[in-house]
C-alpha cells in the first residue's frame, strides 16, 4: 500500500478572523474544535467507502460465480436473456461493475468542488450514508435492467478505464519510491540515515535476485518453456540497466530506489507469469487446475483484497497527482481530494471487472479463478516495461532538462559576447 504524504498543516494566528467565502464561527476554539471534528469525519469515511467497494467486489464474485443457480431470480428480467444467463457470469460481472462506476462517478460530480470543511460538499462526502447507500441500490439494481449491447460497449470501455486505474497506481508507486529515496538520502544531521539506506537498498537487492532464481526454477524448468524465460530475462535486463542510470555520476539517485523499482518489477513479472493458465505445460498450478483447493480459495480472496487495497491506497495518494505540492494546508483544508478520490475508485469498479473476467468481455472464467489468462499475463507484462521506462525517463529527464537550460545561457551569454 502506499503511503499518504500529508502536506504540513499551517495554522493562523490566533484571533485572525480568515473568510473564504462563508463566514466562520466567532469563538476560534470553537472553530478549531468544529474542524477538528470535520477531518475526523473525513479520513474515517475513506474507509466505509474502501468497506462499500469490498463488498461490491464480493457482490460480483457471487454474482459471477453462483447467480446461475438461482435462474428463476433472474430469468423474469426482460434483459437477462433465457434463464438468466446475461445476468450472470461475465456480463453479470459487468452489470455489477458499471452500477459501481456510477456511483462513484456521481460521487465524484458531487464533491469534485470541494476544499474546505465548512462547505456543503464536505458534509455530502463524509454523511448522509442513508441516502447514499440508497443511490449505490439503486445504480446496482438498474443495471439488471439494461439491455445487453450497451452493457457490451461499457465492457469495452471498461478496458481502458482499468489502463486507466493501472497508469494511476504506477505514478503513485514511482512517487512513493522516490519520496522514500530521498527519505533515506545520506545526512550529515542523521548519520544513521546512509546506513539504513544502505542496509534497505541490500534488502531488496536480494529479494529481487531470490524472486528471479524462484521464478527460474519454478517457470522455466526447461529451455521449452521460452517464453516464461524471455519474460524473467528481460526483468533481470532491466534491473540491471535501471541500477546502472541510477548510479550513473550525472544522476547520482543511489541505489535504493532501483532497488525498490527492481523488487516492485520481478512481484509484476511473477504475477504475470502466475496468470498464465494452469493448463501450460510451464505453470505450476497445471496440477491443481481441475480442483477448487484451499491454495485457489485463498489465493482468490487475497487477490480481491489486493485489488481494494491498491484502489485504496491510490485514491489518497492525491498529492502525487498535483503540480504544486509545497502549499501549506489551512486547518479548513479538507484533508484529502476528494474528487481524485472518488475517480480512482470509479476507475477501480471497471478495473476489478477485467480482473474477474480475465480482461475477456466475451468468455466467463473458471469459479474461483481471478486475472488468469493469457490477456491478463500481457496486460502486466507491458505492465511492467511501462513501469520500467517510466521510472527510467524520471531518472533521465532532470538531466536533460539541465542540459538544455546549461545550453540555453551559453547560447545567450555567446550572443550578448558578440554584441
Amino acid at each position: 500500500m502506499v503511503e499518504s504524504r500529508e502536506p504540513v498543516e499551517h495554522k493562523p494566528e490566533e484571533g485572525k478572523e480568515r473568510r473564504h467565502g462563508a463566514a466562520l464561527p466567532a469563538s476560534n476554539q470553537t472553530t478549531v474544535l468544529a474542524y477538528s471534528a470535520e477531518k475526523k469525519r473525513s479520513l474515517l469515511s475513506r474507509y466505509i467507502y474502501g468497506v462499500i467497494f469490498l463488498v461490491i467486489n464480493l457482490v460480483a464474485w457471487v454474482v459471477r460465480d453462483y447467480a446461475h443457480k438461482v435462474p428463476a431470480l433472474l430469468q423474469w428480467l426482460r434483459y437477462c436473456g433465457k434463464e438468466g444467463k446475461d445476468c450472470f457470469h461475465t456480463v453479470g460481472v459487468l452489470r455489477v461493475s458499471f452500477g459501481c462506476f456510477i456511483f462513484f462517478s456521481f460521487m465524484l460530480v458531487s464533491t469534485m468542488k470541494a476544499n474546505k470543511l465548512y462547505q456543503a460538499c464536505n458534509r455530502w462526502h463524509s454523511g448522509w450514508w442513508a441516502t447514499k447507500f440508497i443511490i449505490l441500490i439503486t445504480s446496482m439494481v438498474v443495471q439488471f435492467f439494461v439491455p445487453l449491447p450497451i452493457i457490451q460497449i461499457y465492457g469495452e470501455v471498461a478496458r481502458v478505464g482499468a489502463g486507466i486505474f493501472l497508469l494511476l497506481q504506477l505514478i503513485s508507486v514511482i512517487q512513493f519510491i522516490t519520496w522514500w529515496n530521498n527519505y533515506w538520502m545520506p545526512d550529515t544531521q542523521f548519520k544513521q540515515s546512509c546506513s539504513l539506506g544502505l542496509l534497505m537498498s541490500t534488502i531488496f537487492y536480494i529479494a529481487s535476485l531470490c524472486g528471479i532464481v524462484v521464478m527460474y526454477s519454478l517457470y522455466a524448468p526447461s529451455q521449452s518453456c521460452s517464453l516464461n524465460i524471455f519474460f524473467i530475462t528481460w526483468t533481470v535486463v532491466l534491473l540491471v540497466v535501471m541500477m546502472l542510470v541510477s548510479l550513473h555520476s550525472k544522476v547520482n539517485r543511489g541505489l535504493l530506489s532501483s532497488g525498490i523499482m527492481g523488487s516492485y518489477l520481478v512481484f509484476l513479472c511473477w504475477s504475470a507469469i502466475r496468470s498464465e493458465p494452469a493448463i501450460e505445460k510451464c505453470s505450476p498450478q497445471r496440477n491443481v487446475a481441475e480442483n477448487d483447493n484451499w491454495t485457489t480459495i485463498l489465493g482468490f480472496l487475497l487477490a480481491v483484497c489486493a485489488i481494494v487495497m491498491a484502489t485504496f491506497s491510490t485514491g489518497i495518494d492525491s498529492q502525487s497527482f498535483q503540480f504544486r505540492r509545497d502549499e501549506a494546508l489551512s486547518e479548513d483544508d479538507i484533508p484529502y481530494n476528494y474528487g481524485f478520490f472518488h475517480f480512482v475508485f470509479s476507475m477501480g469498479a471497471m478495473y476489478f471487472a477485467m480482473l474477474f473476467i480475465n480482461w475477456d468481455i466475451h468468455h466467463s472464467t473458471r469459479k474461483w479463478r481471478i486475472d488468469v489468462g493469457w490477456a491478463s499475463t500481457w496486460v502486466k507484462i507491458v505492465n511492467e516495461w511501462f513501469a520500467a521506462t517510466i521510472y527510467l525517463w524520471s531518472l533521465i529527464s532532470p538531466v536533460i532538462r539541465r542540459i538544455k537550460v546549461m545550453d540555453h545561457e551559453e547560447s545567450l551569454e555567446h550572443i550578448q559576447n558578440s554584441v
